[in-house]
């Protein structure tokens, strides 16, 4: 690809997200400060659909990187109105083709010999393309065949100069990172580089295709004991670095809803091996699935089952994207899970702690209180039931706990990047199968479970906690007599984060009110004098541009 091309590529990416970025601007800020909150709220959902409908329009003329933002967003019906997702949902499948001579040019490169001579058959026409990559029914020689157990296979080859696209569609997203942590409220909750810096790593690994099918047969080892689970086998002989041969498992898609029920599949039950399967990549296997988008999972019909065994089986394909859970965060997720599962507001918070989900500062007592009144309100209820939910129930829970609201004192570390996104994914994909999908049914047992295993390691942790507070005694001593020398001298600080960010947001609105004030006496004497003295009366409401630039910004360097 030639330098000029992939420049283009670039500017082409950054100029969009900045046009994004300045709506946002503009409609999110500039004019709520202004007071036009209400036509802002009312025409937020349009503005979304147009913003959908252009970024589809870009994605599918780029490829690369784009189709993976959007097949991601197109994913989340439990976040994003169904104007954007509906826009969006066509990215799973409808990713420009590459030229089959370039990929049969990539594929007799990689297996040393020209495909007509390494299978038996090789259909030129894509059974489907992805934004890395395409992938073409195929059919072994018998031989193969013979040794395998099944001769259909599907191909998956790397487009052409695609390592090139990816370094620069991740150069455009770094850029746009950058822009985004200028935006405190984001750069609170999120550091937006290392977020980046992860999406690179996982991208480049995407691209690896003997690691994917090193991933896809650790998958299959950990659902070995499970019959409604089913992964695709690996031909090695036929598979390199930018080269995949695997098991044709083409089945039901599963955002293919009306095809699951006229095959007599109950789409709650899918549902629910769904998010069974999921729950054991995370808590036993820590080891998951990280791109579960529709377009990757198959229900496949098993005829002639025998007698109490499935006659169905949920697929997965596409191991590119995987995630591991490390010791410490699977011990958080557990702290969370459990939680919720008990309804227990205190191990909540808890959890949340440990996953380092809360600013510093954050009001503990009162993000307790209110993870207590959703559990109370909210749980056990379906997703149909809580789409039912009176609107003024969310207008009362909204004004008592309009502090926490306001605040927002949540962030979202690097390490839970692909599992958020993996799991907000298949928020979206279960409610789209089963919008009575029961998330509590399926949550409560599962918890019950590692609380009935963390009880048989009571001991364990009675030792360990005995340890700690042993350690603890020994170092009491020498902090209490630090505290007390930092009293003695006068240099004991003590920290009330509430108080402080009170006191910080009554000293940001006298900022914006004078700017406002000011804002307003030199627009108005600007128009008063613009009939007597044009020029005079023009450089005044020019003027009148820079306390209004710095109500809207509200003093922030002062916030912070």
């Amino acid at each position: 690809m030639r330098p000029a091309d992939l420049r283009i590529r670039y500017w082409r990416i950054v100029l969009f997200f900045a046009q994004v970025t300045l709506a946002f601007i503009w409609w999110e800020i500039v004019l709520r400060r202004l007071g036009l909150r209400r036509l802002t709220e009312r025409t937020r959902t349009e503005r979304a659909r147009r913003t959908a409908v252009r970024f589809r329009a870009l994605a599918v003329s780029m490829g690369g990187l784009m189709i993976k933002v959007g097949q991601f967003l197109s994913a989340r019906l439990d976040v994003l109105p169904p104007e954007v997702t509906q826009e969006l949902a066509g990215l799973q499948d409808e990713v420009p083709a590459e030229d089959v001579a370039a990929i049969r040019a990539v594929a007799a490169a990689e297996l040393n010999r020209p495909v007509d001579e390494r299978f038996a058959w090789f259909e030129d026409t894509p059974l489907a393309a992805a934004s890395l990559g395409q992938v073409h029914r195929a059919r072994l020689r018998q031989v193969q065949a013979d040794e395998l157990g099944f001769q259909d296979v599907v191909v998956k080859v790397q487009r052409p100069h695609i390592q090139q696209v990816i370094e620069v569609d991740l150069a455009a997203l770094r850029r746009v990172g950058g822009w985004m942590e200028r935006y405190r409220p984001i750069r609170q909750r999120a550091d937006v580089r290392a977020l980046v810096e992860e999406f690179a790593t996982t991208t480049l690994q995407e691209v690896d295709y003997v690691a994917e099918a090193g991933n896809a047969e650790t998958f299959a080892a950990n659902f070995a004991d499970d019959p409604r689970v089913g992964v695709p086998a690996v031909v090695w002989e036929l598979s390199s670095r930018r080269v995949l041969t695997l098991q044709d498992v083409s089945a039901i898609k599963l955002a293919d809803t009306a095809a699951i029920t006229s095959a007599g599949i109950d789409r709650g039950e899918v549902a629910q091996v769904l998010a069974q399967a999921f729950l054991q990549q995370i808590f036993t296997d820590a080891f998951f699935h990280a791109d579960p988008h529709p377009g990757n999972l198959f229900v496949t019909p098993r005829q002639g089952a025998a007698p109490g065994a499935p006659d169905w089986t949920l697929t997965f394909i596409d191991f590119g994207m995987v995630g591991h859970v490390p010791g410490e965060l699977r011990d958080g997720l557990r702290e969370i899970l459990v939680s919720v599962g008990l309804r227990d507001a205190g191990r909540f918070v808890g959890g949340l702690t440990r996953l380092d989900l809360l600013l510093p500062g954050a009001d503990l007592s009162l993000v307790e209180s209110a993870a207590e009144q959703v559990f109370q309100r909210f749980g056990g209820l379906r997703m149909d039931e809580l789409q039912q939910i009176p609107p003024e129930d969310l207008v009362r829970f909204g004004l008592q706990f309009r502090e926490l609201l306001r605040e927002l004192p949540f962030q979202v570390p690097e390490n839970l990047l692909l599992l958020g996104r993996s799991m907000g994914i298949l928020s979206g994909i279960c409610t789209g199968l089963d919008p009575e999908f029961d998330a509590w049914g399926t949550i409560t047992p599962y918890a019950s479970r590692l609380l009935e295993e963390e009880r048989q390691g009571l001991p364990r942790t009675v030792a360990d906690e005995a340890l700690t507070l042993g350690r603890l005694a020994l170092v009491l001593p020498g902090r209490a007599d630090r505290v007390l020398t930092q009293a003695e001298r006068g240099e004991l600080v003590v920290r009330i984060p509430t108080l402080t960010a009170q006191v910080a947001r009554v000293e940001r609105s006298v900022v914006r009110l004078t700017s406002v004030l000011v804002f307003a006496a030199l627009l108005l004497a600007g128009a008063v004098l613009h009939s007597s003295d044009p020029g005079f009366g023009q450089i005044l409401m020019g003027a009148s541009l820079l306390p209004l630039a710095w109500s809207v910004v509200g003093g922030r360097r002062r916030g912070r």
